[in-house]
């Protein structure tokens, strides 16, 4: 039965929280009753101390489904007060700003999340509308375009030139948080490399295997019931992204490669690719929040909320924004349109290293290290 009533406030401090993480793992590495629950308890059953890296390790290893909370013998109101969904959320959450590069965005998309998304987004419109005014284009924002030409709202080189130069530094960042990670598991890039491992993670990336549950039939998630609701909805979300990122690069390959300008007609490569991924954006997006809004309190995590509702909603701005500007783009509503998109597009680049887009490539690294464990033998002993 959910324990919902009885909520536990973790420490706000990092060294406290972490304490209390080591607490409780060692309580459960006795326990090994949810040994066969997912990743995370192998790789924590081969550690007899469990430092900060460890843990931050873990978090990013769990994916916070809550199965060993409701089998926990120990969960609350037992006085070990065993909550392992709720803490390694926490841990996990603290993580985002502890690998992140430059620091001070982190701490200022963590303490506004959803305000400063809005914001971005509302801003970065803003310049692309005063500048296409100050560049004396103004009169295309909102002039009948029958070839739905983006490019005569803004120029190709300057769309091209702004999000290369954004683009560079969202790479710069996470590039710069996955060294920052993966130095602090304990490992050296070399290993990252490793085929066997590499083929482990992808795999389990692709199939989301660990949002099966334990006996195939989906994780405990928002509540205790099992269900395969969270599971598709992050493929829609998951594949829906990597649809829109093929549909850019294929329109890129397009203009670049073959001299095919833009608009493609809607029967096209990029067109379709684009589509089927806003589609899928605007589905898995809209369900995740769905979810997340009758996820059980007692496993909820909610210094976490902020970003994550944040995300949620520019990936649902982006992909509605990008299909009506589809609808829309033989009509005088494109130039405005194309705008809003853009600074929609923008704010979620900017903001994907310092929030829940980031916990892909922090769980990813954790799945190579999990498969690159899995092939040593004996307990890690420590940090001594």
């Amino acid at each position: 039965m959910s324990n919902t009533e009885f909520i536990i406030r973790l420490p706000s401090d990092t060294p406290a929280l972490m304490a209390e993480g080591a607490r409780q793992m060692g309580i459960c590495n006795s326990c090994r009753y949810c040994e066969g629950y997912c990743a995370v308890f192998p790789a924590m059953e081969r550690r007899l101390e469990f430092n900060g890296g460890d843990l931050n390790y873990l978090a990013n290893l769990c994916h916070n489904c809550g199965e060993c909370y409701y089998a926990c013998q120990y969960s609350p109101p037992h006085e070990f007060a065993i909550n392992i969904p709720q803490m390694l959320g926490e841990i996990r959450a603290k993580s985002y700003k502890t690998y992140a590069w430059p620091a001070p965005l982190a701490k200022l998309f963590d303490c506004n999340g959803l305000f400063v998304a809005f914001a971005l987004t509302l801003g970065i419109a803003g310049i692309f509308f005063l500048a296409t005014l100050m560049s004396g284009n103004g009169v295309a924002l909102t002039q009948v375009r029958s070839d739905g030409n983006f490019y005569g709202v803004i120029p190709h080189t300057a769309m091209a030139g702004v999000f290369g130069v954004v683009s560079l530094f969202v790479l710069a960042a996470l590039v710069a948080g996955f060294m920052n990670f993966w130095r602090d598991a304990g490992e050296n890039l070399a290993e990252f490399t490793r085929p066997f491992a590499l083929y482990e993670a992808l795999k389990d990336i692709a199939t989301l295997k660990n949002l099966d549950g334990d006996s195939g039939v989906g994780c405990t998630y928002p509540g205790e019931q099992p269900s395969q609701a969270r599971r598709w909805f992050h493929h829609l979300t998951f594949y829906g992204f990597l649809l829109c990122f093929a549909a850019t690069t294929v329109g890129t390959i397009y203009h670049y490669v073959f001299g095919w300008i833009a608009p493609y007609a809607l029967t096209s490569l990029p067109v379709l690719l684009g589509t089927a991924g806003g589609i899928g954006l605007a589905i898995g997006p809209a369900g995740l929040w769905w979810l997340k809004s009758r996820r059980d309190a007692a496993t909820a995590t909610p210094s976490q909320s902020g970003m994550d509702i944040a995300f949620i909603v520019l990936l649902i701005l982006t992909s509605v924004t990008g299909l009506v500007l589809l609808a829309l783009r033989d009509t005088s509503w494109m130039g405005v349109t194309l705008i809003i998109h853009l600074g929609a597009v923008m704010a979620l680049f900017v903001s994907l290293p310092y929030g829940k887009f980031v916990h892909g490539i922090y769980r990813g690294a954790a799945l190579v290290k999990f498969a690159l464990e899995k092939r040593r033998p004996g307990l890690n002993l420590g940090s001594d």
